[in-house]
Parts: C-alpha cells; sequence; structure tokens
C-alpha cells in the first residue's frame, strides 16, 4: 500500500489516478497510523510551505515522517513536497521545513520580461546520475512544472536531474538513500511521468 500524505492540501486525487492507471494500490490519508504501516509514502505538492508546514505540525505528521525515513520506508516528494524536505523555504518571509536533506528551496529571480514566475509547462530534466526511478526513461526527458520556488540541495551529489529556467540551473529531481523526491509533477507528465512512479512502486528504497 502506497499512503499519500493528506495534509489538507496538495494534488490528491490526481496522484491516486496516476498510481491507479499503473495498477498501484495507493490511498490519500493523514492518519499517522496508517502511514506508518505504508510500503511507501508519497509527499504531493502544491500550495505554500508556510501553511504546509503548519498543517503538518498541526495534523502531527511532521515526526511520522521523519520517523518513516529514517526508517528506510521509499518515499517519493512531489513538487512542494520537494521543497518542505530541506532545512528551510525562502517562502512566507522563510520557512523552517523538516530538515531530511541539507539546503533550502529558492525563488527564482527572473532576469528579463520573458522569464515568467512561476514556470507553468513542459521542460527537461537532464539526468546528472543513475537512480532506480529514471529506469527506462531518456535522458532530456520532458515533464511537467508548476512552481516559484526550486531546491537548491547543499550537497551537489543529492541532484538527480537538472533542470534548466529564468536562467538558473536548479536540481529538479533529488535522491538520498531512500528518499527521492521531483520538483516536476509526475502525475501530469504523461509517458515519462507514469513510468518514474511505476518504478516507484517497485522500489525497495535502495
Amino acid at each position: 500500500m502506497i499512503a499519500i500524505v493528506d495534509y489538507r492540501a496538495g494534488n490528491l486525487t490526481s496522484v491516486r489516478l496516476a498510481f491507479e492507471a499503473i495498477g498501484a494500490e495507493a490511498a490519500p490519508t493523514s492518519d499517522p497510523a496508517a502511514i506508518r504501516a505504508a510500503e511507501r509514502i508519497v509527499f504531493p505538492g502544491v500550495g505554500a510551505a508556510g501553511s504546509a508546514m503548519a498543517n503538518l505540525a498541526e495534523l502531527g505528521l511532521a515526526p511520522v515522517l521523519r520517523e518513516r525515513v529514517a526508517a528506510g520506508v521509499p518515499f517519493l516528494g512531489i513538487c512542494l513536497g520537494t521543497q518542505i524536505l530541506f532545512e528551510r523555504s525562502e517562502e512566507d518571509g522563510g520557512t523552517p521545513c523538516l530538515g531530511l536533506l541539507r539546503g533550502e528551496a529558492r525563488r527564482f529571480v527572473p532576469r528579463t520580461r520573458a522569464d515568467k514566475i512561476p514556470e507553468m509547462g513542459w521542460n527537461q530534466a537532464r539526468f546528472e546520475r543513475p537512480h532506480p526511478l529514471l529506469a527506462g526513461i531518456p535522458d532530456g526527458a520532458d515533464f511537467y512544472f508548476v512552481h516559484s520556488y526550486y531546491p537548491a540541495p547543499a550537497d551537489p551529489a543529492d541532484a538527480v536531474c537538472t533542470t534548466e529556467y529564468a536562467g538558473t540551473r536548479f536540481a529538479s529531481m533529488v535522491g538520498r538513500g531512500n528518499l527521492a523526491a521531483t520538483q516536476f509533477h509526475p502525475e501530469k507528465s504523461g509517458r515519462a511521468g507514469l513510468r518514474l512512479l511505476e518504478n516507484f512502486a517497485r522500489w525497495d528504497g535502495r
């Protein structure tokens, strides 16, 4: 069973339907016991860092997520669910986050009028290193992005894929051990995104 973390925001239905399309059982939940019992955990992302962290605190889920990642459970963050894995986000005046990865989420700074923030649309992900979630996906595949902030890991080795937008090359997928996360939305990214989710549904976290 894959637990989709319900933190009172996020694209829960589209993520669930994407897993359903590949024949994987996944269900939204805010129940700590259900998340502890899950074989895999997905943190989907829509919204702002400040409200997301406040909701996690109110629901008592932040320590549960840290606990399950430390226990080796395969974990996938998506979009905002990627940004809050870091120590802090620049959003909402500076937000302390989960601290599962060193680094922060930074806001894009447009260089010209052509740089529209948020980035919204398809963009390429360049592979920086192999990862089990990328099996069967070609380097440079297009994925769908909607974001104003981007992950900036303190350790460059945490960057699995990179993407360029508004003059910034940023980590569009990060990974360390059993923790993986994408700034793009795999559930909205067609065949490549479904393949990534299929790989996650089989991944043992190694």
